[in-house]
């Protein structure tokens, strides 16, 4: 055996779980959403808007610093909406919480995102999203959770 080659325990090793939180941004009857560009991991996938939460951070802060740089907008959080946690076919896992944004100071501004839209909710099950959050979405257009 080499040097550099990991020494297996005889149990699969978990992945790495990161944690983070997303953010539904509503307005009447429709929420925000953003198209990743092409050269990011997932690229042309859609997801709401969020990121990794940082050492030291609560996922309401978290959430306020990721809409900052995103969108420029500074979020009021609202109630948590739900908690998912997914792992994906080729190794991570997420620990996703989704929170409820009803109000935010200054405009929209597409700083990350391929595109960023305004869909309704009965709509968006026509929208390619991430896998973690394709649950969410089906919720959302069936009038569940908000």
């Amino acid at each position: 055996m080499e040097q550099n080659e990991p020494v297996s325990t005889g149990r699969p090793q978990s992945p790495a779980l990161r944690f983070v939180v997303a953010a539904l941004i509503v307005r009447d009857r429709e929420v925000l959403i953003g198209q990743r560009r092409e050269d990011q991991p997932m690229g042309a996938l859609w997801e709401f808007p969020g990121g990794k939460i940082e050492p030291g951070e609560s996922p309401e802060q978290a959430l306020v610093r990721e809409l900052t740089e995103e969108l420029g907008i500074r979020a009021e959080i609202g109630p948590a909406i739900t908690r998912i946690r997914h792992h994906y076919r080729r190794g991570g896992a997420v620990d996703l919480r989704f929170f409820a944004v009803r109000t935010f100071h200054g405009e929209i501004e597409n700083r990350i995102y391929q595109q960023v839209r305004w869909v309704k909710f009965e709509d968006l099950p026509g929208y390619d999203f991430l896998a973690a959050d394709r649950g969410l979405v089906k919720n959302l257009a069936a009038g569940k959770l908000l």
